[in-house]
């Protein structure tokens, strides 16, 4: 008797809430890793192809990384703003898309820093900076990837205090930003990369 008092007591239901949680977070982690192309095409949408293409070419920037960066930053809404006034797709400042023309990064008299809020031309500014930001660390991707994030001084803190960029970071939001665009990086280049026309 005293057996199996013990066997129930080893199932009892306190016990099965975290093992159902492990196994249901398994679950989800497995789907996720080997899920089929059409449900991460549903969490891994690609928009504004053409103009992703254009200027990733003209600024020699993965079209991927490009798409990983948007569905970080606005999610493919267009009319997206911050509170600290960054806007549309690729989430960037006036202020950063009238230094991508200052520094003659890109056509002032094709695009405008204040037309954030079109398309193709918060695509065209945002493949300058993300350009600009990888030959200044040097073809670091990653710390392209956190001074997007963060900034220039922020990412040259931290590249001074360790070598491996991860370990330096002082603000978790660019340490989850690095991790997300990484992902989502990785999503778009086994989903679209082959198809995708540059």
């Amino acid at each position: 008797m005293a057996r199996r008092d013990r066997g129930v007591r080893f199932f009892a239901w306190y016990r099965m809430v975290p093992l159902a949680f492990v196994l249901l977070l398994g679950a989800v982690s497995y789907l996720y890793s080997y899920a089929p192309s059409a449900l991460l095409s549903y969490l891994y949408p690609l928009r504004y192809e053409e103009e992703i293409a254009a200027s990733s070419a003209r600024h020699t920037v993965d079209p991927m990384l490009v798409a990983a960066v948007i569905e970080t930053e606005s999610g493919w809404d267009a009319h997206a703003a911050s509170s600290r006034g960054a806007q549309g797709l690729m989430q960037l400042m006036p202020e950063t898309a009238q230094d991508m023309i200052d520094l003659g990064l890109v056509d002032a008299d094709e695009y405008h820093a204040d037309e954030l809020d079109v398309p193709a031309t918060n695509i065209e500014f945002g493949c300058a900076y993300l350009a600009y930001l990888i030959d200044y660390f040097n073809g670091s991707i990653d710390s392209a990837i956190a001074a997007y994030n963060a900034g220039l001084s922020h990412v040259n803190d931290w590249t001074e205090q360790d070598t491996v960029l991860h370990n330096a970071i002082t603000f978790p939001e660019t340490q989850a930003y690095l991790i997300r665009v990484n992902n989502a990086w990785d999503r778009y280049q086994e989903l679209y990369g082959r198809d995708f026309s540059s």
